[in-house]
């Protein structure tokens, strides 16, 4: 993987008033965002672009701009007479060419506003002349090449050798192959027209052009041009990212610029938590998966086209097709490993997993269950699906329903979870008291408002998306949860630290007891409940708990999930909440998502999870387990058909009887020695 390790740049001072149109002045730069492992994630800027000393390039590159654009470039004076002659002269007899030198070119291109290029009078022309025989009075040749080279766009808002050579072939400028140097030499002359990403046959001529200029030259030999002509032009995946993560790369630009660092001036490193890995997981799997639902027959919205705008949609804006999110997060810093705010940036710059506020449906009822086990409610307790009937202080009645339109009856705590059935999460919020269950999820990391409401024990009232998966490492790190961090610190030019941020853990929501307990109830979602699809894609070895969520009209769809190393979310849904499909469920389509990542992330450091095949969370101490009848909740006896028959965790004290510890046995069993 590509590490961001850019040159220093070299100083340009001007030696006159900047004001001058033949001064070299310092130029935009840009501040780089770096992934945990130091690759390039993004950068913040108006101009991206990074200075690096000509010194420090292969001789064949800066010669390769000479022998195209410019090649009197070391006779001349700024400007080239006998190349106006010439131009002159192909003008008369039709074939328009222009003389500008690489001089011209600096001054037009450094000083918009006092000579603009687009002018094509005489006046100007004379103008930008005069400027660059001043200027190479001033600088040296080189000094004037260097100061081009840094100057120069290269489309996509990619300015200089440097993030062009990043961007186009995912190397430094100081590391480019001769044939790489020369297909940058072959833009210049229209960056849109020759976009090695675009058009590589395009630029792949006129880069052989370039070369057999530079033989002719003497820059190179003919053997070497030859050689060069025949390498193919290959261009870095992902434009020289090491993963797509625009997303994230905003939510870092506004907390540092809240932070008082103004990033947006050039010249920082920010260094940040997130694995290229898993963001590139990410991403593919929520790409696919809702291309897959888009592609099914009878699905009936508006469809995401690739590099198109459907709905007549604007970037910045909501579109009209479905979209997602997903967020991961390590659990024991709050690390965000992964984030994806949508399906394509360039559409809709919106952040789903940030801006977003949706209603979580069942992801919401852990928080319900940890509440009810905090109270010595017992997982294993009975509890009635059945018809509820709730008058609500406006007199309408309150009946909720289950997705799938039935009632089961009598289901343990546990089954009931699995199963996320509706009125059991409703009973749960009556005896314990929304106020209280709003108390927890505050506790646990939620910031948005719980309404006073019934529906609000089975996710009525909205949250932000990140909010609740950063929630949900409250289970993973056994009742103390932790704050999203992005950013680990920023350094300036000169690599002092301007800003860093620590691991910052909110105080204990739960007993650790209590959040082992509910853990292991989640547990069974995954394995025989609602997201039992994620087993397609984790194997057994790695445990996982979870659980899904689903809105009642079916236009949010969730799973929130974790496993010893991670904790992660996703969302699909519109922006203007719709209906998905007839049947849409947390489990049959974010689930897949969030396995597909996961499984991919783990598939690509199996060391993680060769260490993960025989690690099992362990209950601390003050948990109590034994064999329970899943179909009674009693204890299990010697009857009970093992498919029935599982291991149940309980707080100390509110276990069944049989399995209270007595004291006084201890003496039955002998004389205790030390």
């Amino acid at each position: 993987m590509l590490l961001f390790m850019p040159a220093l740049a070299s100083a340009q001072q001007p030696v006159a008033n900047d004001t001058e149109p033949w001064t070299i002045v310092p130029m935009p730069q840009a501040s780089l965002v770096l992934a945990r492992d130091g690759s390039l994630i993004g950068e913040i800027g108006k101009e991206i672009r990074i200075n690096v000393q000509i010194g420090s390039l292969p001789k064949y590159l800066p010669h390769a701009f000479v022998a195209v654009e410019d090649h009197r470039f070391y006779q001349h004076d700024g400007v080239d007479v006998v190349g106006i002659a010439g131009a002159l002269k192909d003008n008369i007899f039709g074939e328009r060419r222009g003389a500008s030198t690489i001089t011209q070119q600096l001054v037009g291109n450094m000083h918009p506003t006092l000579i603009d290029r687009t002018d094509r009078s005489l006046g100007r022309k004379l103008a930008e002349q005069s400027a660059a025989r001043e200027m190479e009075k001033h600088y040296t040749k080189d000094q004037i090449l260097e100061a081009y080279l840094n100057q120069i766009g290269f489309g996509h808002g990619w300015y200089g050798v440097e993030m062009a050579a990043r961007h186009y072939f995912g190397k430094s400028a100081a590391k480019l192959s001769l044939a790489e140097a020369a297909s940058l030499a072959a833009m210049p002359k229209g960056p849109a027209l020759y976009d090695p990403l675009k058009y590589p046959d395009r630029v792949r001529q006129r880069r052989n052009v370039v070369l057999s200029l530079m033989a002719d030259q003497d820059y190179i030999t003919r053997a070497q041009a030859t050689a060069a002509q025949a390498a193919p032009l290959v261009t870095f995946p992902n434009a020289g990212y090491s993963a797509y993560s625009p997303w994230f790369v905003d939510v870092v630009r506004v907390q540092a610029t809240r932070a008082g660092i103004p990033v947006a001036q050039g010249g920082y490193r920010i260094y940040t938590s997130l694995d290229p890995v898993l963001q590139n997981a990410a991403t593919s799997a929520l790409a696919e998966e809702t291309a897959a639902l888009e592609s099914q027959p009878d699905y009936a919205h508006p469809k995401y086209v690739p590099g198109s705008t459907p709905g007549g949609s604007k970037p910045g804006r909501l579109t009209g097709y479905l979209q997602g999110m997903v967020v991961a997060l390590d659990p024991t810093s709050g690390d965000v490993r992964a984030l994806v705010g949508g399906r394509d940036y360039n559409d809709s710059q919106f952040d789903r997993a940030v801006d977003g506020m949706r209603q979580p449906g069942s992801s919401f009822k852990p928080i319900v269950y940890a509440l009810a086990i905090a109270d010595s409610i017992s997982p294993n307790t009975i509890f009635q699906d059945t018809a509820l009937a709730i008058t609500l202080p406006n007199g309408t009645v309150y009946s909720p329903e289950n997705s799938d339109g039935q009632f089961l009856g009598p289901l343990t705590l546990r089954e009931a979870l699995a199963k996320s059935r509706n009125g059991v999460s409703v009973q749960l919020g009556q005896r314990l008291g929304i106020d209280s269950i709003a108390n927890l999820a505050r506790r646990m990391g939620l910031s948005s408002k719980i309404a006073p409401y019934p529906s609000s024990a089975i996710g009525a009232s909205v949250v932000q998306p990140l909010d609740l998966v950063a929630a949900y490492t409250t289970f993973a790190n056994l009742g103390t949860p932790v704050e999203p961090r992005f950013i680990y610190r920023v350094e300036d030019r000169n690599r002092k630290i301007v800003l860093s941020r620590e691991v910052k853990a909110l105080a204990p929501a739960l007993d650790p007891r209590v959040t082992y307990v509910v853990r292991d109830m989640m547990r069974d979602v995954v394995e025989r409940g609602t997201a039992a699809s994620i087993r397609r894609y984790l194997p057994a070895s790695i445990p996982v708990a979870g659980k899904t969520g689903t809105t009642n009209d079916n236009s949010d769809v969730w799973f929130i999930g974790l496993t010893p190393d991670l904790v992660a979310g996703v969302w699909l849904g519109f922006d203007k909440p719709t209906s998905i499909t007839a049947g849409a469920a947390g489990g049959s389509l974010a689930a897949p998502v969030w396995g597909k990542m996961l499984a991919r992330y783990y598939a690509a450091k199996p060391e993680i999870l060769t260490s993960r095949a025989a690690e099992q969370w362990i209950p601390p101490i003050g948990v109590i387990f034994g064999d329970v009848d899943r179909a009674t909740g009693e204890l299990a006896t010697d009857q009970t058909p093992a498919d029935r028959r599982y291991t149940e965790y309980f707080v100390e004290g509110t276990e069944p009887a049989p399995l209270k510890a007595d004291p006084w046995k201890l003496f039955g069993w002998g004389p205790i020695i030390f």
